[in-house]
């Protein structure tokens, strides 16, 4: 066949991926701006204005053309609890059941097989569920933007991808808001037990939390690589301008964690933690957007590179939990788990902590303390489990271009 100029015009442009042009910017913004606004006050979970999140996110399936798929033939699956009572979880069992719910679409292809697509709603509402990194955190409203009103806006924005496209995939998919996350993965756990859907059918469950943040330097963790062979290969393929940082291991502190103790090949994705963290800071003026656009078109395009592969094959992975050592003491920062450098980089710093009083500074990398070199974030937490409360030792951080060493009492 010969080619003129105006063909071969026409195949490099039908040749540009469409993730560009079908994930919307403006569509992500409207998502995160009404979840994260005070008028849902924290979207605390079993509240009324989580209920009405749950609804938001109901409306925008039917807009998009997803069929119900709630434990009674409506968009949600319904489940009840009793809440933790104090900071260490630990239950009163005369206290009421919490009611909530998780929100469930389906794309049906007529397929054998389903993708699980999904990411929490909940958090941490007026603060009063000890969870909170605010000094003072009661009856102050934690919007939650990027933890996790981001993570929404992707699923929402995915599921209008591959239910408008023209494309007939070769698996169904489910969409699926969850509840009660931060509370302990409730939500997740509920519906892992008592699906609407064959879990055994489930080729790979794909999570999406906090999404929000990407720095300059474009870094996105990606983990759960090592519970399927596939996984890697897809992502090293894919074209993105984002740095990639993979993780192998299937536990995690979200909710693909709920999915793989079912034996179920997970990914999840995640921009990293910052300084507004569990705190009522975390407002939607300060999200990325665009590279919110970028993560969720990265995302959709890994996902449909698996659609065309096979029901994918499970791998056990060892936990972080694991190789964890305990520690009595926190020195109070918010690591980088986006970092690639030696040392650990730290993003945010709690006042009032230890961290805090020794004068660090987001932006340090933490290359020592007392007599351990911290190359890793795993030399980091064996450093801290050699202290107990009130030892006092050094920290030595890289910053800029200097080395500063600083005492720290625990």
């Amino acid at each position: 066949m010969r080619f003129t100029t105006l063909t071969l015009l026409f195949a490099l442009i039908m040749a540009i991926p469409a993730f560009g042009q079908d994930i919307s910017e403006k569509k992500i913004k409207k998502h995160v701006s009404y979840l994260a606004s005070d008028k849902l006050k924290g979207r605390g979970t079993g509240t009324a204005e989580e209920k009405m999140a749950a609804e938001y996110i109901a409306k925008q399936f039917k807009k998009i053309g997803l069929q119900p798929k709630g434990d009674k033939g409506d968009w949600y699956h319904q489940f009840g609890f009793k809440k933790s009572k104090d900071p260490h979880g630990n239950i009163d069992e005369s206290a009421p059941q919490v009611y909530s719910q998780n929100v469930v679409g389906y794309l049906d292809n007529g397929a054998e097989n389903t993708i699980v697509v999904g990411a929490h709603f909940d958090h941490l509402g007026l603060g009063y569920d000890h969870n909170s990194l605010d000094a003072n955190p009661e009856g102050k409203i934690h919007n939650g933007a990027d933890d996790n009103a981001s993570g929404v806006s992707g699923v929402i924005e995915i599921a209008r991808y591959f239910a408008k496209n023209d494309k007939k995939e070769a698996h169904n998919f489910l969409f699926i808001c969850f509840s009660g996350e931060e509370l302990g993965l409730v939500g997740s756990k509920k519906y892992t037990e008592y699906p609407t859907i064959d879990l055994s059918k489930v080729s790979f469950m794909v999570n999406m939390d906090m999404i929000g943040r990407l720095n300059a330097e474009k870094r996105l963790m990606v983990g759960g690589v090592g519970t399927a062979p596939d996984f890697v290969p897809v992502i090293k393929s894919a074209k993105s301008e984002l740095g990639i940082k993979t993780d192998s291991a299937g536990i995690g502190p979200s909710d693909h964690t709920s999915f793989y103790l079912k034996d179920i090949p997970v990914l999840f994705f995640f921009t990293g933690q910052h300084s507004d963290y569990h705190k009522p800071s975390d407002d939607a003026e300060l999200v990325n957007y665009k590279g919110s656009k970028m993560v969720i078109q990265y995302a959709a395009q890994i996902i449909e590179n698996l659609d065309a592969k096979p029901k994918l094959t499970f791998q056990k992975t060892k936990s972080k939990e694991e190789n964890t050592p305990r520690f009595k003491v926190t020195l109070g920062i918010m690591p980088d788990y986006t970092w690639e450098g030696e040392g650990v980089r730290v993003d945010g710093v709690t006042d009032g902590k230890p961290a805090s009083k020794a004068g660090l500074l987001r932006g340090d990398v933490i290359i020592g303390l007392g007599e351990f070199a911290v190359k890793n974030m795993q030399d980091y937490m064996k450093a801290l489990a050699a202290f107990k409360k009130g030892d006092t030792t050094q920290v030595k951080v890289k910053r800029e271009d200097k080395e500063v060493i600083s005492p720290v009492t625990f």
